[in-house]
């Protein structure tokens, strides 16, 4: 799979399409597992981590991936904490305006990264972000395609 880089309007729109009417331990479950088989259908070497708060529900390693890409999770994931926006879309914030995040965030990039695989998890009625649904292992662009489509096949089958 092969993606092109969506613009900030795009990644705008998808975070505000993808809202959820609830999210439990079960919804979490529900979502990993769609996940784990999106990415077995394409033999893709992915980790995918789910939080909600602090609390990690949920966690897979597939064939192919390390302890690196849990790494990747980690400092993706606290992008999307920080800025409650798609790690993908802070990264995009910050080329558009001829930026580096890794230098001008001013934060540690050993902790943190906006690169494309972490998305925000919220609430339709509830404010900000709720948790995160994070995937690594593939090209930036094909982690957050690949959330992307998730979230739109869990949320159709709501």
């Amino acid at each position: 799979m092969t993606a092109t880089a969506p613009t900030i309007e795009e990644l705008e729109a998808q975070q505000a399409r993808l809202a959820l009417p609830h999210f439990t331990h079960d919804d979490a479950w529900r979502l990993g597992t769609l996940l784990v088989e999106l990415a077995r259908e394409r033999r893709a070497p992915v980790a995918i981590a789910i939080h909600r708060g602090p609390q990690q529900l949920f966690h897979c390693a597939l064939p192919g991936s390390s302890a690196d890409n849990d790494a990747w999770i980690d400092r993706k994931r606290r992008v999307v904490e920080r800025y409650a926006e798609s790690s993908l879309l802070v990264g995009t914030r910050f080329r558009a305006k001829g930026k580096s995040f890794d230098t001008d965030s001013r934060l540690d990039p050993d902790h943190y990264a906006a690169h494309g695989g972490s998305f925000p998890l919220t609430v339709t009625g509830v404010a900000g972000p709720i948790g995160t649904v994070t995937v690594s292992g593939l090209p930036q662009l094909e982690d957050h395609a690949l959330v992307v489509e998730a979230l739109e096949r869990f949320i159709a089958g709501l």
